[in-house]
């Protein structure tokens, strides 16, 4: 069967940063921030994402163009006789499945949360009101999983119908949805009353903060936003590299996708820190901001049922446009080992994910006593860990190895791919740099991760 390819650059450039884009975006990076002194920490994250991130996203890029085969047949394209790099195809293909187990039911709270402000449910509520119904929802496995078959039956829908009649149709539109209605949100808050002090903690560098935090744990929490917030290590950007034609060298496009994951996680603080300030919430609250923060600064916001609604599905936008690439990837490890056609693998996957997501949704209620993580955790947690802590760094690893060394690939092989094309060209010169440094960050992050 004759490989896919996108329609346009755009489609391209578009869907690999709506993969890349995802709640990590909006929900972690501007606690995150808020947490490690503001500005400082966006310098440094800025550091890592072109230091760290970039490269390693076009080595994956480079193994899927070059193969022109999904993360689970890639590696036997390329690799020498008798190499055992393939192995990680089949780790990666399990990292999907483990994503999409608790990121469908997250994806599912968001579209929940459009509904309920959609529909005027918090009108009237206080502060105490508005954070049970956050409870409220998790408790209710019934409302759970419908939200979640949702998002699972609407993603698997899109990719049936075909890489460019589906996933790069809607993911077009969506992605623009998505950048139209940030800058509308962010506009807004900054010209909120006393939004500006909000701006000044969020962009002005302030060392006393740092210093109250160390500046190791700074540079350390910003090398790991940086690289997390690709989605590396799991092929779902590999993927997309097999559907790439020669025209464009691999590093330019790597640059483009990461301007634009990095404007909507900055842009995403535009939002919430004036907020924040405004109304006197603190920005380093953790994942809670968005679900019980946010809400109620809506809710004492003038127009507040308009501007959660329009946060709620910009949110969606943003965690569907990651399930979509993510579910494309996983369709197209079957349709490349099995020849299966597009059709039964949105079938036989879609009922897979549906059931494998149950775990998460019961994890917050019925199966609420199995805490894996230590008291207060959750099934959820625990796949989180998995995919964050493990399978990314991990497997960005061995596509950075098998892309360097002589033994995989072979970095002459890596850089002719990747230099194929109009745009920017990696320097041979880097070899050093992606054989020892790189590996020696990931390792960092790796270790870190495991505690």
């Amino acid at each position: 069967m004759e490989r896919e390819n996108f329609k346009s650059r755009l489609g391209f450039i578009l869907i690999s940063a709506g993969c890349a884009i995802g709640i990590g975006n909006v929900w972690k990076f501007p606690y995150v921030t808020g947490q490690n002194g503001g500005g400082i920490f966006v310098l440094f994250y800025l550091f890592f994402l072109i230091a760290v991130g970039v490269p390693v996203l076009t080595m994956e890029f480079a193994v899927g163009r070059a193969s022109r085969k999904s993360p689970v047949c890639c590696y036997q394209e390329l690799e020498k006789p008798g190499s055992k790099w393939h192995l990680h195809g089949y780790v990666a293909m399990f990292g999907n499945y483990v994503l999409m187990m608790f990121y469908t039911s997250v994806a599912g709270w968001m579209l929940s949360y459009f509904f309920k402000f959609l529909k005027n449910d918090f009108a009237g509520m206080n502060t105490e009101a508005v954070a049970g119904e956050f409870s409220k929802m998790l408790g209710d496995p019934v409302s759970m999983t419908f939200w979640m078959a949702v998002i699972v039956a609407v993603g698997f829908f899109i990719c049936s119908m075909g890489l460019q009649a589906g996933v790069e149709r809607i993911t077009k539109v969506m992605m623009i949805g998505l950048l139209a209605l940030i800058i509308v949100l962010a506009f807004n808050s900054m010209t909120l009353e006393g939004g500006m002090e909000g701006l000044k903690f969020y962009l002005v560098p302030d060392w006393k903060k740092v210093e109250e935090v160390g500046l190791i744990n700074v540079i350390i929490a910003a090398m790991n936003q940086s690289f997390f917030t690709l989605s590396l290590g799991i092929g779902a950007m590999a993927i997309f590299g097999s559907y790439m034609g020669k025209e464009r060298s691999l590093a330019g496009e790597s640059v483009q996708i990461a301007i634009l994951d990095t404007f909507v996680a900055i842009t995403s603080g535009l939002i919430i820190f004036p907020a924040c300030f405004a109304f006197g919430v603190d920005p380093g609250a953790g994942p809670e901001l968005i679900f019980i923060t946010l809400p109620n600064v809506f809710n004492a916001m003038a127009g507040g049922r308009f501007w959660g609604a329009l946060f709620f599905i910009f949110m969606t936008f943003a965690a569907f446009s990651t399930i979509v690439a993510v579910f494309e990837n996983i369709m197209a490890c079957c349709m490349d080992k099995w020849h299966w056609s597009r059709k039964k693998a949105a079938l036989v996957n879609g009922i897979i994910i549906l059931i494998a997501s149950l775990p998460c949704v019961l994890g917050f209620s019925v199966w609420s006593g199995f805490q894996p993580r230590g008291a207060g955790s959750t099934i959820m947690d625990l796949e989180d860990f998995i995919v964050s802590n493990l399978l990314l760094p991990g497997g960005s690893l061995i596509f950075l190895l098998f892309c360097v060394t002589r033994w995989g690939w072979g970095f002459d092989n890596f850089l002719a791919e990747a230099n194929t094309g109009e745009g920017l060209k990696l320097p041979r010169a880097l070899r050093g740099y992606v054989t020892f440094v790189i590996p020696c960050a990931i390792l960092v992050i790796l270790i870190l991760g495991l505690r």
